[in-house]
């Protein structure tokens, strides 16, 4: 493990085929408590490209949180329910929609979803998709479904990036949650890594060496226009956004060492030293308020993750269970540290509780890295081994629920879980 992995990457294609990289996902263990909830399949008028039922099905079922029963018949969501025969089977909700195709092609996805026990509506809504969204729409309707039954927020409708590598070739992603509906907006003979979302979801940055040198970018995805926003002499990596979106920490060797610099986030304009030290400064990280950055230094010997205001001040020490401890990622309501800790030799992710100071190691496989939270805070994200290959692993904040996705393009590094969708 080197907590100051090699860098990055020389453009060959900047899009590839909606698709082309499809993943397989594979989920174990279950949430402490489930809720039962039937989800009938969706009316249709003729044949309808996706089945947005099913996708819903599969959104509450990889959560963990629900118990999905496939009632086995089709029922629209003006239909009569059989609230008793539901209820019988141990429903205590139950999902009902309809597909339909509109004169200007798009489609109109309507679901109601009910109390089988009041027996009557507690939510529902009408979506407009182009055919490209239906499997979005059906995110879309998982969020809500979850979110009404759950009181938290659903994050089926997020986007998670990723690294892969086959060969010699390197792709940087992009997919839903569930690794689908992949794009490659970045194809390369040299690694990428560190890719990062902005805060509104429509821009990654990362860093290339296309260059003949780390240069780190801003891309636009829905345009693929590109900025090099630190491009100084020495190592310009590790960018990271603060939370309007107009700032990006990253981590330069002006002086020689790795140092946190603070640069504009739309042309790297008005750099600004943020660490001032004798050791290596990486890998940083913004808290969700903006006011303070987290970040890796060795400066006590070895590298432990350390906590600045971003205002200026002085650094303070955050971990401590292990000698070695890096990579921060703070969780989005600011309670939890996610890092990479080091125990007898073998790299777990770690949580620490930032208020009480208690950490707990979280994984188990021993080869993991880049952990990155889900937008609601309740998932971690990070790749990890097995069978010889590195894949993703997306763990429940509990340790209960556990997702692995497996790429057929080869091995899965650097993730990042993008913002909800806007």
């Amino acid at each position: 493990m080197n907590f100051l992995w090699a860098l990055l990457a020389t453009v060959l294609v900047l899009l590839s085929p909606p698709g082309a990289a499809q993943m397989r996902i594979d989920v174990t263990g279950v949430g402490a408590t489930q809720l039962p909830i039937a989800i009938a399949g969706f009316a249709t008028e003729g044949r309808v490209p996706q089945d947005v039922a099913a996708v819903i099905r599969s959104d509450l079922a990889r959560s963990g949180a629900f118990r999905v029963i496939d009632p086995q018949q089709t029922l629209s969501e003006t239909a009569a329910v059989d609230f008793t025969g539901l209820k019988g089977r141990g429903a205590d909700s139950v999902v009902a929609g309809s597909v339909a195709r509109l004169a200007d092609g798009r489609y109109d996805v309507r679901y109601r979803l009910y109390d089988t026990v009041r027996q009557q509506p507690i939510a529902g809504e009408s979506l407009v998709a182009p055919e490209a969204d239906l499997r979005l729409a059906g995110h879309r309707i998982a969020d809500a479904i979850f979110e009404r039954l759950t009181g938290e927020k659903g994050i089926f409708s997020t986007r998670v990036a990723y690294v892969t590598k086959e060969a010699t070739r390197f792709r940087l992603n992009v997919a839903d949650w569930d690794g689908e509906n992949v794009q490659s907006p970045l194809v390369s003979p040299e690694p990428i890594i560190s890719p990062a979302w902005s805060p509104d979801g429509t821009r990654l940055a990362y860093v290339s060496f296309e260059q003949r040198k780390p240069v780190v970018y801003v891309h636009v995805l829905a345009t693929g226009q590109r900025t090099a926003v630190a491009n100084f002499r020495g190592s310009n990596s590790a960018p990271a956004w603060s939370p309007d979106g107009r700032t990006l920490a990253v981590a330069l060797t002006l002086n020689g060492l790795s140092q946190i610099y603070l640069i504009n986030a739309a042309d790297g304009a008005n750099a600004r030293r943020l660490t001032t030290s004798n050791a290596i400064d990486t890998e940083p990280a913004f808290s969700p308020d903006g006011r303070h950055l987290y970040f890796t230094s060795d400066r006590g010997g070895a590298p432990q993750v350390y906590r600045i205001p971003v205002a200026g001040g002085d650094a303070t020490r955050i971990t401590f269970g292990s000698g070695y401890n890096t990579s921060p990622r703070v969780s989005p309501d600011g309670r939890t540290l996610a890092f990479l800790t080091r125990r007898d030799g073998r790299y777990f992710v770690a949580l620490k509780d930032l208020a009480g100071g208690a950490e707990t190691v979280l994984t188990d496989g021993g080869r993991e890295e880049a952990p990155s939270f889900a937008p609601n805070g309740r998932w971690v994200m990070y790749t990890t081994q097995a069978a010889g290959r590195d894949v993703l692993m997306a763990s429940s904040t509990d340790g209960r629920v556990r997702q692995r996705l497996s790429s057929s393009l080869g091995d899965i590094r650097e993730p990042a879980w993008g913002p909800f969708a806007k």
